[in-house]
């Protein structure tokens, strides 16, 4: 989720964001190491979008915040649209990180998930942002994966766990690792049809879930 500031001046789209990390794997080091990480992921598709006839370039402005004393109610009575809550644990239950939903503030991350140069963190926020899976999975021929396709896609050898793989075989499927946000990607924002009030526009919505933490 986010705000989103039209600085006509300047002609540039901003969206800015906050991720609140909390949680038993959260940390100082996590929180700094994830934002630059989605906020340079973001911003590397260099993308520029029209409105109103004018030419505005899109800029991620996002900020961290480790809280390791957050409490459910500050989740809960949450009005800022650019505040977005993640729990970071290195136990998930299903076993993967995921967000509330499309449009969404808050989620819920398996520690190991982010770490290494993944793009875990990229693709849940993308999510957050009211970006949903491709719905065709197998892009064969197709080159370099966006950033939303989810594990389990059918992609050139390059793009795999292991390159020598058969498709869908073990390591035949997409390497996290190697997507990136594409034009594509941003494109499906549809950023041109946002209605600014003021300069302003909210980019998703607030779902203001407080995770517990999952046990084995």
């Amino acid at each position: 989720m986010g705000l989103a500031e039209l600085d006509e001046q300047n002609r540039q789209l901003i969206i800015h964001s906050v991720f609140i990390l909390y949680g038993d794997a959260a940390s100082e080091n996590l929180t700094v190491e994830m934002t630059h990480d989605v906020q340079a992921r973001w911003n590397e598709p260099g993308f520029f979008v029209t409105i109103k006839e004018n030419l505005y370039q899109v800029i991620f402005n996002i900020n961290g915040n480790y809280a390791p004393a957050l409490v459910p109610s500050a989740i809960f009575e949450n009005d800022d649209p650019r505040n977005n809550y993640f729990r970071i644990e290195e136990f998930a239950s299903a076993d993967i990180s995921f967000v509330d939903g499309i449009g969404s503030n808050t989620g819920y991350f398996k520690l190991a998930n982010l770490l290494n140069g993944s793009s875990t963190a990229a693709h849940e926020y993308g999510h957050t942002l009211g970006l949903e899976h491709p719905e065709i999975l197998d892009i064969r021929g197709k080159g370099q994966p966006g950033i939303m396709y989810p594990r389990g896609t059918i992609v050139d050898p390059e793009f795999q766990y292991d390159p020598t793989a058969p498709p869908l075989q073990k390591g035949g499927t997409i390497n996290p690792f190697t997507r990136k946000v594409t034009h594509n990607d941003m494109n499906g924002l549809k950023l041109g049809s946002i209605h600014f009030k003021n300069g302003f526009s909210v980019v998703g919505e607030f779902t203001s879930i407080w995770h517990e933490k999952h046990l084995p």
